[in-house]
């Protein structure tokens, strides 16, 4: 028996050995997957097979590459080499470029990426004279790239009546128009893009029956990685290469299908049985990752879906510690919380920055957490993506907003003046430039001075200059009428952010679009806090504290010790020993979009399987019962999720929320009524909460919105224990000051200390 096989269980044996006829590996997480696929190959070389005989298929190149270099380890790098391994659209690329003459293409063909695609659209779109705002390009390379990857030819695309309909119920009904010429250039040129790596691949295929035939041959043996993120296109393409020999191998996990918003079909992997009789299926169900704790309540909250594989996952590791649930009073307090568990499990095991992740379910949920982490000086990454303050749409309003208090910012002023798109050029910014660095003035002394204007451009220019100027000078009279957040929303709406980010519906814009917003509730945030502590409230203010976080973003990324934030989406195939999944609230996690839809409820599930599967050593669940949304505090309610974790492997911390089993039993706008019941909360230094603090009744209710009120002098002394709206519960430690400026010092459990002008404080008095 070679080596190898000596380093797996039976299962994953059984897997690696049986190579003939269909297969389908059914891999739960933390089980072994790539390495029983890479065993797999090379057991077939091992038994003779030659390598080019061998096709695997995967999702990124970074998988292949790793496969790759453990099999060259077996069988020898010579031999490795050979295989024909890669991503889809890198192997389909190599298919294409020796048949490319039977499509019409030249065996160089160019591939473009996303940003070659855009500028080819949008050159199309202006070439046909439509309207650039309505017809965005990112918007419309989806739609196109949605049509090629469910096989949808230009000309099918115009003869569909649904996907007709859509584009004239969105205002874009020359989508199919846009399509058929952006594939005519793409021909003309000898082009192709990401998608059409697929699409033609297809046509190939099925025009020519002998070119398919050849590749049959070819290949005895297919394998695919990640099975249940293939689309229609994908799916398609691998069954007609295994028609003649059947020697396929699928290896995924129905269980962590997630990417249906990219095209991916669940049911490729759930019908296998059909399109594959007399298949052999192999489950991988031991997980070698996480705790048996960790595992089983991943189990309990899985087996409420309905359409799965079967599959018990189990562990033979420590039994470990279950799963913490906070509830925290709001989304402010969920980021304290968060930080404080993090830096209590840091003492007690003395874990790495590196050992932590925080998972959210949209990109706009970073802020919180990221201000938490930074006023404690905990250093963090953003794995896949941007800090919430380098966010393209982020730095473009507050650029405006630095325009509105400093209209002298040269590099805000650079950044805004011509977007959203008003028809000031690059040329007319340079003769702006060049005539303020002669006049030894700033760029805005050129810009809102008629004189200066009249002598450097023609009357349209001008007319569009001073429009700009005009509208900037309006925000800075508005600086002391407005608010920051009645300001800012004002600024967005007139600057043209808000029509130019708002009116797509793609995954990408709506991603913007929940940033812009949760910056807005940011600022709500901000003003509230101040007016409690008795500081300004200004926007210039609240400029001052952005800046003071985000000159903190030139941390060097060389440095792994940080803790990883991302969205669960991005953490799939990772793994950490602690994660906090936060925002588990409905409409947030599952996302608002979903809840008409139970297959998308479904995905959400499945969702939030993968995020607390992540975990090794402990997994952390939180939600708020207050949140920022829309610049107003609103109740929420704890997600149907948490509700379905077995009691038995879950630990509530703090007040317990008893979360209704039928989540839709009640409106969206109905306030949901908490019962609580106190769990002991440990002795902490500067605390002695007793079990009878904050302990109410099981039939009283949870208080409904405006209990908390400004606080009188009367009834509060130093020591008395009381709750905040947005920071949970604390002790008075001084009082000062005389009325109606009294001010109270408050060490909160978990957000820290707070000085809180009374008359302004939002606090009930508990103890």
């Amino acid at each position: 028996m070679q080596d190898y096989l000596e380093h797996l269980n039976e299962p994953q044996r059984e897997a690696v050995v049986n190579t003939k006829g269909p297969s389908l590996v059914i891999a739960g997480a933390g089980s072994g997957k790539t390495r029983v696929l890479t065993y797999r190959i090379a057991h077939l070389l091992t038994q003779g097979v030659y390598p080019y005989k061998i096709l695997s298929l995967t999702f990124t190149n970074k998988a292949a590459r790793e496969m790759k270099e453990r099999i060259a380890k077996i069988v020898g790098e010579e031999i490795a080499r050979n295989l024909w391994m890669g991503t889809f659209h890198s192997v389909f690329a190599r298919i294409l470029r020796s048949e490319a003459d039977k499509l019409g293409y030249p065996s160089s063909f160019t591939i473009y990426d996303s940003a070659d695609s855009k500028s080819l659209i949008k050159s199309i779109i202006k070439s046909m004279r439509l309207n650039e705002k309505e017809y965005k390009v990112a918007s419309v390379l989806g739609r196109i790239s949605s049509a090629k990857n469910d096989l949808v030819t230009p000309k099918a695309y115009a003869q569909s009546s649904i996907r007709m309909s859509e584009d004239q119920a969105s205002g874009k009904s020359m989508i199919y128009e846009i399509y058929a010429r952006y594939m005519r250039e793409c021909y003309k040129s000898g082009v192709m893009d990401f998608d059409d790596l697929l699409l033609n691949t297809n046509i190939l295929f099925r025009d020519h029956p002998d070119v398919l035939e050849k590749y049959q041959k070819k290949f005895d043996y297919v394998l695919v990685d990640e099975y249940q993120d293939t689309n229609i296109s994908q799916y398609i393409i691998i069954k007609k290469l295994v028609e003649q020999h059947k020697n396929i191998c699928v290896v995924g996990d129905d269980a962590q299908s997630i990417y249906s918003f990219r095209g991916a079909k669940i049911e490729n992997i759930l019908n296998f049985r059909n399109d594959y009789p007399g298949y052999n299926v192999f489950k991988l169900e031991q997980n070698y990752r996480s705790t048996q704790n960790i595992v089983d309540a991943a189990n309990s909250i899985i087996s409420k879906n309905k359409n799965r594989l079967d599959k018990i996952v189990y562990s033979k590791n420590d039994v470990g510690n279950k799963i913490r649930i906070h509830n925290a009073i709001s989304d402010i307090e969920e980021g304290f919380i968060v930080m404080k568990d993090m830096n209590e499990k840091r003492k007690l095991k003395n874990y790495d920055y590196s050992d932590f992740a925080i998972l959210y379910r949209t990109n706009a949920q970073s802020r919180i957490f990221e201000e938490a982490l930074r006023k404690n000086a905990i250093p963090y990454k953003i794995y896949g993506g941007l800090s919430f303050y380098q966010r393209k749409e982020i730095k473009d309003l507050l650029a405006y907003c630095r325009m509105a208090v400093n209209s002298a910012d040269q590099e805000a002023l650079k950044r805004i003046i011509n977007y959203p798109t008003r028809g000031i050029g690059k040329t007319t910014l340079e003769k702006v430039e060049a005539a303020a660095n002669e006049a030894q003035v700033g760029m805005w002394d050129v810009i809102s001075r008629p004189d200066y204007l009249a002598k450097l451009f023609n009357a349209g220019t001008q007319r569009k200059l001073t429009s700009f100027a005009g509208m900037i000078q309006g925000f800075k009279a508005s600086i002391n009428q407005l608010s920051a957040y009645d300001l800012v929303s004002e600024i967005l709406a007139q600057s043209g952010m808000k029509s130019d980010l708002f009116q797509e519906r793609t995954p990408e814009a709506l991603s913007r679009q929940e940033n812009i917003q949760e910056l807005l509730n940011g600022i709500q945030e901000f003003t509230t806090s101040r007016i409690e502590e008795g500081g300004e409230t200004g926007l210039v203010n609240f400029l001052e504290e952005v800046s003071l976080l985000t000159d903190q973003d030139s941390d060097s990324e060389d440095d792994f010790n940080k803790v990883t934030m991302m969205t669960i989406h991005s953490s799939k195939g990772l793994e950490f020993k602690n994660v906090y999944v936060v925002g588990v609230e409905e409409g947030l996690f599952p996302s608002k979009r979903t809840l008409d839809s139970e297959q998308a409820i479904e995905e959400e599930r499945r969702l939030f399987y993968v995020a607390i599967t992540r975990a090794e050593d402990n997994a952390v669940i939180s939600f708020a019962r207050t949140r920022y949304q829309y610049g107003e505090s609103s109740f929420t309610r704890p997600s149907r999720f948490v509700a379905e974790i077995d009691e038995q492997y879950v630990e509530y911390m703090g007040d317990q929320v008893k979360i209704p089993s039928n989540p839709n039993g009640f409106s969206q706008n109905q306030q949901f009524k908490r019962t609580f019941q106190k769990t002991e909360t440990p002795n902490k230094p500067g605390y002695n909460f007793s079990k009878k603090v904050g302990q109410r009744p099981a039939s009283e209710p949870a208080q409904a919105k405006g209990s908390f009120s400004g606080t009188t002098v009367g009834g509060l002394k130093e020591g008395s224990l009381v709750e905040h709206i947005r920071f949970g519960r604390g002790k008075i430690v001084a009082i000062e000051g005389n009325p109606p400026n009294t001010k109270a010092t408050v060490e909160f459990e978990n957000a820290g200390i707070k000085q809180l002008l009374l008359k302004f404080a939002k606090l009930k008095i508990l103890a």
